[in-house]
């Protein structure tokens, strides 16, 4: 089952991953900006930590984070590109999320 978020859910009172609708200012160099109205992955993922671990590196660590578990790829047109610019940009569209480790081959991972 795909969960959705209506946009006026606040984050404080929403546990999970969910697909809600997301907007962006769609950039390349040589193009003008294109405002995109799309849908994405938000929410919060169960993270918890395991001490004391007798070995290095001392601590377990289970970070997750809400993430695309499928998505449609999507191409929109930018106005105003240079001759020499393709006016293409590809973005994905979320269709079903979940909680997962986080990859860096397909997410921003932060680290603190």
């Amino acid at each position: 089952a795909v969960v959705c978020v209506s946009m006026t859910t606040p984050l404080q009172s929403f546990r999970g991953c969910a697909v809600r609708e997301f907007s962006f200012v769609a950039q390349k160099p040589g193009c003008r900006g294109l405002h995109i109205t799309t849908e994405a992955c938000w929410g919060r993922c169960h993270t918890w930590e395991q001490r004391p671990i007798i070995e290095p590196p001392y601590i377990h660590r289970h970070h997750r984070v809400c993430t695309y578990s499928r998505i449609r790829h999507m191409m929109a047109r930018l106005p105003g590109c240079l001759p020499n610019v393709s006016p293409l940009y590809h973005y994905p569209m979320a269709l079903q999320c979940h909680c997962t480790f986080c990859s860096m081959e397909d997410t921003e991972c932060q680290t603190f």
